[in-house]
């Protein structure tokens, strides 16, 4: 490469690390921000398997800031290869907000179905949800999600059939504990980033079925389950 072709890329280069910057600041910024704002929301209103879900307006903001917050970081690579496909960096919040929107329609189904339950509920949907990590439509779906695709609406698709399971066994273990929101927001964020290996994956899934039989078997034995005394 002579002289003038490295002169003639230099400002694509810078464009494309400004482009990168921008959209990654952005991404992880809200992020940072919807963890505020989550965790101040759920101040008080844990209360195990028998938490309520608040009113309609108020769980909807919950549950938006809940995904920005568990979600966005592991969505990351998706977001910058949209911007860069795009080559603006206003593609970023409308892939960012098609994404949030699939999000908060389970939200609204969660309101719909959702009802304060007992331990038996609880660990039979954690057992529910280390069976669907061996399924066929959670493995294509956690492989879409590596891939490049084509809105944040189809992304969005992808990522609900790779965590539907870990965010029910949230829902059904307490939707308002940070602690069980901060452990499977690591899994979903591992899940995305990380290639499927059976050696990983599959321990992983059995240990979510034996925490949903321990569930039921010996319930005051699992952190947050019950109402904090």
């Amino acid at each position: 490469m002579d002289a003038r072709s490295t002169f003639r890329s230099a400002p694509a280069i810078s464009a494309g690390t400004a482009l990168t910057t921008a959209a990654l600041t952005a991404t992880l910024g809200l992020a940072a921000a919807s963890w505020i704002v989550a965790v101040r929301q759920m101040n008080g209103m844990d209360m195990g398997a028998a938490t309520r879900l608040g009113s309609f307006a108020f769980f909807v903001v919950l549950w938006v800031s809940m995904m920005a917050a568990m979600m966005l970081p592991g969505a990351v690579p998706a977001v910058l290869r949209r911007a860069h496909a795009s080559g603006r960096v206003r593609a970023v919040p409308l892939f960012v907000g098609s994404y949030l929107a699939v999000w908060t329609l389970v939200g609204v189904a969660v309101y719909a179905l959702y009802r304060p339950h007992g331990y038996l509920a609880a660990g039979a949907v954690a057992m529910a949800a280390g069976v669907y990590e061996f399924t066929p439509l959670k493995q294509h779906s956690r492989r879409r999600c590596r891939e490049s695709v084509a809105s944040g609406f189809d992304f969005g698709l992808c990522c609900v059939g790779s965590s539907i399971g870990l965010m029910l066994m949230l829902v059904a273990l307490s939707v308002m504990s940070v602690t069980w929101m901060s452990v499977i927001a690591a899994l979903v964020l591992a899940q995305k980033l990380l290639p499927a290996k059976a050696a990983i994956d599959v321990p992983l899934a059995l240990a979510i079925v034996g925490l949903g039989i321990l569930i039921v078997i010996a319930p005051s034995s699992v952190p947050g389950l019950t109402p904090p005394m």
